[in-house]
């Protein structure tokens, strides 16, 4: 600023100089010349101190900096998605809910399950962190160290735009809504009033709507979220042995074993079907008989007749 005016001066000086030696007026004149530099100098104050003014919009003010800044700045939400095997669930956890609260975050919240197989059990679940997007990378790096990683991905969501609209949108209905409260106090008319209850109403139903997609738009944008997948591994099942590894005089024991087994069986099973056989093929058997003597006498009868 200081050079700014040093020059506008100089210019001003110049500027009376040749008017000096270029006039041969008489004191009236002088006065003139004098009146207008006067008026010259004030424009030249006037102009170095729009100078300075659009050096300070361009840079030189800091409130117009940080304005600038924030209007170039860029609204991004971040998001990171990581599975992991780990050796303990619950350890796992409370390592990651350390590390997220040492980087300013929180765990916004989990999901555990239990696994049961026989006598075995292992667990799966998941924890969602919330962490200040500047300490995303190291809130990552964090959570891929905590066990062997089996998928991991990041994304950038830029909500610039809708920040922008709604912040637009939210002081136009502001304003709106005080123009109204203007009216409703200088309303008379009974229907006046109540056009305007209405539409303020309507209007502060809009401001509340409008503030809270804002806000939840600038809580993502501070705090970035990071979805982690834990899953215990399966304890191993124990190969069965083949038959063939067998011993050779356990699989004979084995064998004779199941002769009895099976010889067993076969008595149990004749107790269980003798009553059956008994009153179905007793008939049978009578009848046959009754057949086999008559037959026997027929014939013989007609043998001792020739």
């Amino acid at each position: 600023m200081n050079r700014s005016r040093s020059i506008a001066v100089v210019f001003v000086l110049l500027v009376l100089l040749a008017g000096c030696g270029g006039s041969a007026g008489g004191a009236q004149a002088g006065g003139g010349d004098a009146a207008t530099v006067a008026e010259a100098g004030a424009e030249a104050e006037r102009a170095a101190d729009g100078g300075d003014a659009g050096a300070r919009g361009e840079g030189g003010d800091t409130s117009g900096q940080s304005d600038g800044s924030l209007a170039a700045g860029r609204s991004i939400i971040r998001t990171g998605e990581v599975r992991l095997r780990v050796e303990n669930f619950e350890a796992a956890r409370a390592n990651l809910t350390a590390a997220v609260e040492a980087r300013g975050g929180y765990v916004s919240g989990s999901t555990q399950r239990v696994h049961d197989s026989g006598d075995e059990a292992w667990t799966s679940g998941r924890v969602v962190l919330r962490v200040p997007a500047e300490n995303f990378s190291g809130a990552m790096t964090a959570v891929e160290s905590e066990g062997r990683v089996v998928e991991s991905s990041t994304s950038t969501q830029d909500v610039t735009e809708q920040v922008v609209d709604l912040q637009a949108r939210l002081e136009n209905l502001r304003a709106e809504r005080e123009r109204l409260r203007e009216l409703y106090a200088r309303a008379n008319d009974t229907e006046d009033v109540l056009a305007v209850e209405r539409r303020l109403s309507e209007v502060q139903t809009e401001i509340e709507r409008t503030e809270a997609r804002l806000q939840s738009l600038e809580r993502r944008v501070a705090y970035s979220t990071i979805t982690v997948e834990m899953r215990e591994p399966r304890p191993d099942r124990p190969a069965p042995d083949q038959w063939y590894d067998t011993p050779v005089l356990a699989a004979f024991l084995d064998s004779v074993q199941g002769v009895g087994v099976v010889l067993r069986a076969a008595v149990v099973g004749f107790a269980y079907a003798a009553p059956y056989l008994l009153v179905f093929l007793t008939p049978f058997a009578v009848a046959g008989g009754l057949l086999y003597r008559f037959r026997h006498r027929i014939l013989g009868g007609g043998g001792d007749g020739e």
